[in-house]
């Protein structure tokens, strides 16, 4: 937005244009990240965000954060996932990230870099990727008995950011902010910061493992 003051302000109103035309290939590339790649965050993806995580499968997930002002430029970029898919993926994409090219979309770019096909929106099972665990990536918790009555249980912890909300197993998130210095314990309650969006989250360190 471009706001103009006439030299007989503030006696006149300030003229304001929007310059929406720069944003039209921004919108363009998050349109069709989101109508061709398994997309498992943000839940209802908008163009008011610049970042995406995607499912590149074997439970790996690339977060791309896309530059709004050159959208078709190389993205900044986090891999989550188990550890040897993951690093051979960061292999890949340090190789190839050189080679770049903006003429193409960022979608061709993508697969290219990483060097495999990325698979599309699953018909039907969006709903279930969504309550994964956003720290170990699982639906359910193994069945194990030192988890007592958690074992095999589902999320049971969701952000309280409505813009975030991630869901999370309670154990999970638990050991993740136990490894983070700046968390804080009072009683039996851990206090931290959710690992996606960093607005404040708190456990109970009773209702994990019992």
């Amino acid at each position: 937005m471009e706001i103009e003051l006439e030299k007989a302000y503030p006696r006149c109103p300030p003229s304001i244009s929007a310059h929406l035309e720069k944003l039209q290939e921004f919108w363009c590339t998050l349109d069709n990240i989101d109508k061709s790649l398994w997309v498992v965050y943000p839940k209802e993806p908008s163009r008011a965000t610049a970042f995406r995580e995607i499912n590149l499968g074997n439970d790996c997930f690339i977060m791309l954060s896309i530059n709004v002002n050159d959208p078709r430029s190389l993205p900044e970029c986090r891999f989550m996932g188990s550890d040897p898919i993951v690093n051979s993926l960061r292999k890949k994409w340090r190789r190839n990230s050189k080679r770049w090219v903006k003429d193409k979309s960022l979608i061709e770019n993508l697969a290219s870099a990483l060097e495999t096909s990325l698979p599309g929106p699953p018909d039907g099972h969006k709903n279930e990727q969504q309550v994964e665990c956003g720290i170990c990536y699982a639906q359910f918790l193994p069945i194990d008995e030192e988890l007592g009555a958690k074992s095999g249980s589902g999320t049971d912890y969701t952000c309280e950011n409505t813009s975030c909300s991630r869901a999370f197993h309670s154990v999970c998130l638990r050991d993740w902010l136990r490894s983070i210095t700046t968390t804080r314990q009072s009683f039996n309650v851990l206090f931290g910061n959710c690992p996606y969006c960093s607005d404040p989250v708190a456990v109970k360190i009773s209702d994990t493992r019992k």
